[in-house]
């Protein structure tokens, strides 16, 4: 007897059968007969398919607003975790027009760093910044580029959080910082840097710096 394929490993499949210039993708998924269909249908709910009965369908986006790739491929995962098989079959694909590939020359976040430190006062000594990416399926490689600023998530955002010490105190360097985004530029990955809060003239007594608080945690 066959072994059953799991939903993760269709999409996989149905995953790497798409045009390398997809932008979306419309699947249908249709439960076993017998299957909690109320279980899968909260699971599934942060993808907002639509549904008649025990059918499911699905619009997932390569880039932009609307659920992602990954957020798909971790939403099947847990639906074969608790065994609600079925069947997961591709109705379309949306491909972008060539010119909206090409699309305009990107802005290095290095080069947005470079610009976010002009616009500080010369004596600011702490800063707050993050880094948001355009997809899910680019927060590991981020988190690899980035681990020298100790990154962290908050949130649904998806991105990452990190703090900055110009000469002294809690944070990465600004340089280290600069390098860090440089080599997400270098792999590619798209994204938007911003600084959420910076300080001037600290004078730690007795600690190494400023301590922020965070939906009630020190950062």
């Amino acid at each position: 007897m066959l072994r059953a394929v799991s939903l993760a490993q269709q999409w996989e499949r149905t995953r790497a059968g798409l045009p390398s210039s997809w932008s979306r993708a419309r699947l249908v998924l249709r439960l076993e007969p017998g299957a909690e269909v109320g279980r899968a249908a909260e699971l599934l709910g942060p993808l907002t398919p639509g549904r008649v009965g025990g059918e499911f369908r699905l619009d997932i986006v390569r880039q932009g607003p609307g659920p992602s790739a990954g957020a798909l491929a971790r939403t099947l995962d847990r639906l074969d975790e608790e065994k609600l098989r079925g069947a997961l079959e591709l109705l379309a694909t949306d491909e972008r027009a060539e010119a909206e590939r090409e699309g305009p020359a990107r802005v290095s976040l290095a080069a947005d760093w470079d610009a976010l430190l002009e616009t500080l006062p010369p004596d600011w000594t702490d800063l707050y910044a993050e880094l948001l990416l355009s997809s899910s399926d680019h927060l590991d490689p981020a988190a690899l580029a980035l681990a020298p600023v100790n990154p962290a998530r908050y949130g649904d955002e998806l991105g990452f959080r990190f703090r900055c010490a110009r000469t002294f105190g809690y944070g990465a360097s600004p340089g280290m910082a600069r390098r860090c985004l440089a080599r997400l530029d270098e792999r590619g990955l798209p994204g938007e840097i911003r600084i959420l809060r910076v300080l001037a003239e600290t004078k730690p007594v007795g600690t190494q710096g400023p301590v922020w608080y965070v939906a009630g945690k020190a950062v």
